[in-house]
C-alpha cells in the first residue's frame, strides 16, 4: 500500500528532547497524520496513481460530495488551475507559481506523478464549536522542473467547503523561496478587505471586484461574495511554519497574487517600534535548509456565510498536538479556556491594589482570569506572588503582559516563563510583532514551544493573522490581529463589528477586547455590545468594560453566563456582511442568540428553530429604542416553532438566552 511521501512536512522526526524545536515536530505530526489517514482509507480510494504527460492535460481533483472541484492545466508553460462548486466559477483560471533561488519551478514543468488519497478524521476544537471535520479528497501531484531538473510536489486537497493546496521541493542546503501564485475572482463579485498600513488592525472595505485597482493590498482572509447568488469564498493559509506569512496584491485585472511577508508593505506599527533599518533588515527574502515546505493556500467556500464561519480547513491542514507536550491534545488540563477582567479600556487603578480589586471583581462575575498590563515589571518577585496567590482565592488566574522585542532569544525566553511558573501566573500576553517575514513568524513558534515547556497559555498581541497555530499549540488562546475596542476614535463602530465575523474572524479567534457601555461603543448601543461576546470567537474571551460597570448592567446575570468557547454555531439566514450579524450558538443544553446591527434600523422575525423538542425558558436583552445606552430585559417561554420579533435601531442588537426544559 501507498503511503504519503514524507517530504510534504518539512521535518521528518518527533521530537525527543524536552524542549523540542517547533519547526522540527509540528511537520512530522502532519506526515504521521496523513500517512495513517492514507493507511486506513480503502484501495480503491488509494489506487489512483498514474504516470501522465503535461501536454494537453486537463485534470480534475473532485470534493467527497463531488461538488467542489480543483482544475489542473497542466497544458502550455505555466501550470494554472481553476476552483469550481456546483459548476459556478470560484477562483477563475489562475496561475501556479513556486520560485526556488529566482526560478519559478511551475514554468516549463511535467507531471510524473499522481497519488490519490482520503482523509476522513474527526478532532477536538475549540471556539466556533468542540468537534471539527477534517474530510476530503487529496493529492500528491509529483513534477519536474525540465530545465533545472529539480523534482517537486504540489499537494491538492480538496473538501466539501473549500481547498487547500502547498508546494514541497525536496533538497538540501540553504535557497531562497518566493512565490507566484495567484487568485483570480470571477467577475461581477463583491469582495472585502483591508491594507497593511495596521498590519492585521484594519477597517474592511467593501469593494466591486472590477474596482480594486492595481497594487492594492489584501491583508488575508480576503472574503468574496460571488455573483450569481454562486455563495461566498475566503482566502487565506494555514500551517504557517518555517515561512513567511502570505499577503496579497491585487492585480488590477480581478487577480490577487500571493507575495510573502518579507515583500509586504512595512506598517505603521512596525515602523514607529522599530524603525526603517529593521524594516529594510527583514524585507529581504529568506533562505530555507533542507525540504521547502509552504504553507497551505486556503479558499473557503459555500454556499452561505453560515458554511464559511464553520469551515474547519485552516485547523484541519495545521498539524495536531504533539502528545508529549499536550498529553490530552486540546483538552489538557492547564490550557483552560475563560473570560478576563482588563484594566484598560474603562478605567480602575494602574497598580498592585487595583489589580487585586480587580480579580476580586472576576471573581464576582465568575470570570476565570485577569490580564496585568507591563507595570508588574516593577515588582519583587514577592509582590507578583501574593497577587497570584490572591487571585487564586478568588478562582482567577493571572496574565501578564510582556513586549515581544525583549523575548528574542532562548535565555530571555526562558527567563520570562520560568518566572511566571514560578510566581504562579498562568499566562502571557506578548506584544508588538506587526511584521510577517518568516523570522517573525520562527519568533511566535519559539515563544508558543517556550512557554508550553512552563505550561504557560500564551495570547499575541500587535499580531499576524492565526494559521491554525492553535491547534498544534493550545496554549495559544487567542491573538489580536484585529481593530478591536482599543481604537477610541474609531467611527462607524457598528458596520466594522458587523463585517467582522465574515472576514478576519475567518482565520481564527480575535481578541477584540468586546463589551464595553462607555464612548468607546460609538453609535453601537449596549445590546449590541453584549451580542458581540457571542458573536466574536475568542476562546480567552476578554472584556472591555471594568468589572464594576458588567456587575452593575442591568443584563449582568446573562453577559456572567456567555461561555468563550462554544459547541455548536449557526449563522443565521438574515445575516449579510456589513449589515447584519446573527449568531445562535450552543454550549451544553443552553443556546445564546447574538444579533448586531448595522448603520440601519430595521425590524427582524427571527426564528429560533435551532432549539430542541419542548419550552425553552428565555432571557432576552433588547435596545432601548429612544437611549443606546440602556436596554430592556423580559423573560418568556419559547418553542423552536415559534418567531422572536426584533426591533433593532441603528447600531443596535439584540441579545436572548435559551435554558433547556429539566
Amino acid at each position: 500500500m501507498k503511503k504519503i511521501d514524507k517530504s510534504e512536512s518539512a521535518q521528518s522526526q518527533s521530537p525527543k528532547s524536552k524542549a523540542p524545536s517547533p519547526l522540527r515536530f509540528a511537520g512530522a505530526l502532519q506526515n504521521r497524520r496523513d500517512f495513517i489517514a492514507t493507511a486506513l482509507a480503502t484501495p480503491v480510494l488509494i489506487a489512483g496513481l498514474r504516470t501522465v504527460n503535461a501536454a494537453g492535460e486537463v485534470i480534475a481533483f473532485t470534493s467527497p460530495k463531488g461538488q467542489v472541484q480543483f482544475i489542473l492545466f497542466a497544458a502550455g508553460p505555466q501550470l494554472r488551475y481553476r476552483i469550481t462548486r456546483a459548476n459556478q466559477i470560484v477562483v477563475d483560471l489562475s496561475v501556479l507559481g513556486m520560485l526556488v533561488d529566482g526560478i519559478d519551478l511551475c514554468r516549463d514543468s511535467t507531471i510524473s506523478r499522481i497519488d490519490r488519497y482520503r482523509v476522513f478524521e474527526k478532532y477536538p476544537a475549540r471556539g466556533v464549536h468542540s468537534t471539527a471535520t477534517d474530510h476530503c479528497n487529496g493529492a500528491k501531484i509529483s513534477l519536474r522542473h525540465t530545465a533545472g531538473k529539480t523534482d517537486y510536489m504540489l499537494y491538492v486537497r480538496v473538501y466539501n467547503d473549500g481547498i487547500a493546496f502547498r508546494y514541497v521541493v525536496p533538497g538540501s542546503g540553504s535557497r531562497v523561496p518566493d512565490e507566484g501564485t495567484a487568485f483570480t475572482i470571477p467577475a461581477g463579485s463583491t469582495a472585502w478587505f483591508h491594507d497593511f498600513e495596521g498590519h492585521y488592525e484594519g477597517i474592511h472595505k467593501k469593494r466591486a471586484i472590477a474596482d480594486v485597482k492595481d497594487g492594492e493590498w489584501a491583508a488575508p482572509p480576503l472574503t468574496i461574495k460571488l455573483p450569481n447568488s454562486a455563495g461566498y469564498a475566503a482566502i487565506t493559509e494555514g500551517a504557517l511554519i518555517n515561512y513567511a506569512g502570505m499577503g496579497l496584491r491585487a492585480d488590477g485585472q480581478r487577480g490577487f497574487k500571493a507575495v510573502l511577508g518579507h515583500a509586504l508593505p512595512v506598517s505603521h506599527p512596525f515602523d514607529l517600534r522599530y524603525g526603517k533599518g529593521e524594516a529594510k533588515r527583514l524585507s529581504k527574502p529568506a533562505a530555507i535548509e533542507g525540504t521547502i515546505t509552504t504553507p497551505w493556500r486556503v479558499v473557503m467556500l459555500g454556499p452561505d456565510l453560515n458554511s464559511l464561519v464553520n469551515c474547519d480547513i485552516v485547523d484541519s491542514v495545521s498539524p495536531p498536538p504533539d502528545k508529549t507536550i499536550f498529553p490530552q491534545g486540546l483538552h489538557t488540563d492547564w490550557v483552560k479556556p475563560g473570560r478576563a477582567v482588563w484594566r484598560y479600556l474603562d478605567g480602575g487603578e494602574n497598580t498592585f491594589d487595583g489589580m487585586k480589586e480587580f480579580s476580586r471583581l472576576a471573581g464576582q462575575l465568575g470570570f476565570e482570569y485577569n490580564v496585568v498590563e507591563g507595570f508588574w515589571q516593577r515588582w519583587p518577585e514577592s509582590q507578583m506572588r501574593e497577587l497570584a496567590d490572591y487571585s487564586r482565592q478568588q478562582n482567577v488566574g493571572l496574565w501578564f503582559w510582556k513586549h515581544s522585542r525583549d523575548l528574542r532569544t532562548p535565555e530571555a525566553r526562558e527567563n520570562f516563563f520560568s518566572l511566571l511558573s514560578r510566581v504562579g501566573v498562568v499566562g502571557a500576553k506578548i506584544d508588538f510583532f506587526d511584521h510577517e517575514a518568516k523570522e517573525i513568524i520562527d519568533v511566535y513558534q519559539a515563544l508558543l514551544s517556550g512557554s508550553a515547556q512552563h505550561k504557560i497559555m500564551v495570547e499575541f498581541h500587535g499580531a499576524n493573522k492565526p494559521a491554525g497555530e492553535s491547534r498544534t499549540w493550545p496554549n495559544e488562546l487567542t491573538r489580536e490581529a484585529i481593530r478591536g475596542l482599543e481604537y477610541r476614535s474609531m467611527s462607524l463602530r457598528s458596520k466594522h463589528n458587523t463585517t467582522l465575523p465574515f472576514t478576519r474572524f475567518l482565520a481564527g479567534q480575535a481578541d477584540y477586547t468586546p463589551v464595553h457601555f462607555g464612548e468607546r461603543r460609538r453609535e453601537t448601543s449596549w445590546a449590541h455590545q453584549i451580542a458581540s461576546a457571542i458573536v466574536f470567537t475568542s476562546p480567552l474571551m476578554i472584556y472591555g468594560a471594568h468589572p464594576k460597570s458588567i456587575l452593575e448592567n442591568p443584563a449582568a446575570d446573562l453577559i456572567k453566563s456567555i461561555p468563550s468557547v462554544w459547541d455548536e454555531t449557526i449563522v443565521l439566514p438574515s445575516s449579510e456582511i456589513g449589515e447584519l450579524a446573527a449568531f445562535a450558538r450552543r454550549r451544553g443544553d443552553v443556546w445564546f442568540l447574538g444579533v448586531m446591527n448595522g448603520l440601519t434600523g430595521r425590524t427582524i422575525r427571527m426564528p429560533v428553530h435551532f432549539l430542541g423538542r419542548g419550552e425553552y425558558q428565555a432571557m432576552l436583552v433588547r435596545d432601548q429604542q429612544d437611549d443606546p445606552a440602556a436596554v430592556k430585559m423580559e423573560n418568556i417561554s419559547v418553542s423552536r416553532t415559534d418567531l422572536l420579533t426584533v426591533k433593532l435601531r441603528a447600531g443596535g442588537g439584540f441579545v436572548a438566552r435559551f435554558v433547556a426544559p429539566k
